[in-house]
């Protein structure tokens, strides 16, 4: 994993009785003063309070999220560019307050980027992460997930990620496995090129590329088809039932999140969950890891999630998206 930015840590500023500042290491174990600033891009970005404990159960600190998502940003970063979010804040972490945020701040830096949307009855100013020194800075308001939205800032009607949502419907992994086996074939039968995402929370993510030229009726009607057809084809293991009491012991095949201004957690990113685990990218084969499951990268394996990364497990996927044209006419012939 290759990162341009040049960014370096420069310390801990603590500030004296009298006003003056100096300069130290990282702040004791705990302690809540102070701030550290982090060099991205050329930018200064200010870490406050780095020593606040934020995943309680694993002495988790902001430092340890600031850190974490400065490793992955050139990973990161591209998957989150131009594209409206939503943050998952808590700012005293996994015990305290948590909320998730649509509207951009006005107390937050300029340089960072914002974009209106509409919505009903008005609109919303979302931020937008566009570099690193964006990243970091939302990594200090104690935004552990970002959410992105399925389209681009400059056509928002118009998703080019389709999203495939795969929840175990017990406590097993192996359905999501076989359903996300069942379903990158049915998707290479209608020549879709799929990139496959633990969520970090409890199942999997079949992502699909779109060219952004169809609308989100368009997309999402053609998801809601290809779940139908998958379904038919296997209706003991698999359901389009919306209601949990349809559904019995079968894993529903969820393409909800194919809607506007709905948003679907972002590569890479940290969930706000004990451990905190990590959305990650993973290869195809790697679905024949027995070991697999929805939390196997984490924060508390960093090296371990900076492999994968650097694997680039998504590199085989064609830098444009396809059409929708051709694999609804494939599509239609199979129903």
């Amino acid at each position: 994993m290759e990162d341009t930015d040049r960014d370096q840590e420069t310390g801990t500023k603590e500030t004296g009785k009298d006003g003056t500042t100096g300069r130290s290491g990282k702040a004791g174990k705990g302690s809540k003063a102070g701030t550290r600033t982090v060099r991205a891009g050329g930018r200064t970005v200010e870490v406050h309070r780095p020593d606040k404990v934020l995943f309680p159960d694993d002495g988790l600190t902001k430092a340890d999220v600031v850190d974490y998502y400065r490793q992955v940003a050139a990973a990161a970063v591209p998957h989150l560019r131009d594209r409206p979010l939503m943050l998952e804040r808590l700012p005293e972490g996994l015990d305290g307050p948590h909320f998730m945020q649509k509207e951009t701040p006005d107390h937050y830096p300029d340089w960072i980027r914002r974009e209106e949307v509409a919505k009903e009855g008005g609109t919303v100013t979302h931020p937008v992460c566009d570099d690193k020194a964006t990243l970091l800075y939302l990594a200090d308001q104690a935004c552990l997930t970002l959410h992105r939205w399925l389209s681009r800032a400059g056509r928002p009607d118009h998703p080019d990620r389709l999203v495939f949502d795969l929840d175990p419907p017990g406590s097993g992994f192996e359905p999501v496995r076989d359903a996300a086996r069942q379903l990158v074939g049915l998707l290479d039968e209608l020549g879709l090129p799929t990139m496959l995402m633990t969520t970090g929370s409890r199942g999997l993510h079949v992502i699909v590329p779109l060219d952004g030229h169809g609308d989100f009726d368009t997309v999402r009607g053609f998801a809601q088809d290809v779940a139908e057809v998958l379904a038919g084809r296997h209706p003991d293991r698999l359901t389009t039932a919306v209601r949990k009491k349809a559904r019995g012991d079968r894993l529903y095949l969820d393409v909800q999140r194919n809607a506007y201004a709905q948003t679907a957690v972002a590569p890479w990113s940290l969930r706000a969950k004990p451990g905190a685990p990590v959305a990650a990218p993973i290869r195809h084969e790697q679905l024949d890891d027995p070991e697999l499951t929805a939390r196997s990268w984490s924060l508390t394996d960093l090296a371990g999630v900076l492999e994968q990364a650097r694997a680039r497990p998504w590199s085989a996927v064609p830098a444009r998206g396809r059409s929708l044209r051709t694999a609804r006419k494939r599509l239609d012939a199979l129903r």
